[in-house]
């Protein structure tokens, strides 16, 4: 029974070591019957980022299409993934084909969304803010500035004349 205890969580590291393996196994045949479907015609893109149309297929290797006079050769196990000709269009050539309506789109900025076709009531009124602070040519100015600063206290900082 101890022993079986000890024993417990090796078990559990190799279940699951052998399912985590497994998974990965199942990965690499469906990357390798994607690359394996692929067919001159097809947009791709490869591992580093490029986007491109197969020209022709080998058994290791692919030629690509890249553009206008640029061929290139690439490893199978190079193409990250085959891509739908409508997603390769979009991507590419920047070619929309399934918009469902010109409502789903979102606007590229907020005006639109802040935007009424009523004129608002406020904007009319052009009269100044109060903020509750007062001007310097509001207050008198036959009041001497010696008397504003005399009715307020004086601040210090901390010190008292009493020593």
């Amino acid at each position: 029974m101890n022993s079986l205890v000890t024993l417990l969580p090796f078990i559990v590291l190799i279940g699951a070591m052998f399912l985590m393996t497994r998974s990965a196994k199942r990965k690499q045949q469906q990357a390798a019957q994607m690359r394996n479907q692929m067919q001159p015609g097809s947009g791709i893109r490869t591992i580093g980022g490029m986007y491109a149309t197969v020209k022709e297929v080998n058994d290791d290797t692919v030629l690509l299409d890249a553009g206008p006079g640029v061929e290139l050769l690439f490893a199978k196990n190079a193409i990250a993934t085959v891509l739908s000709d409508d997603e390769y269009n979009r991507i590419v050539h920047g070619v929309e084909h399934d918009l469902k309506s010109d409502a789903d789109l979102v606007p590229d900025d907020a005006s639109s969304l802040t935007e009424t076709d009523e004129p608002a009531a406020d904007a009319s009124d052009d009269k100044p803010v109060d903020l509750g602070k007062k001007d310097a040519a509001e207050e008198p100015a036959d009041a001497p500035a010696e008397a504003k600063t005399d009715a307020e206290p004086k601040k210090t900082d901390g010190d008292t004349e009493a020593k």
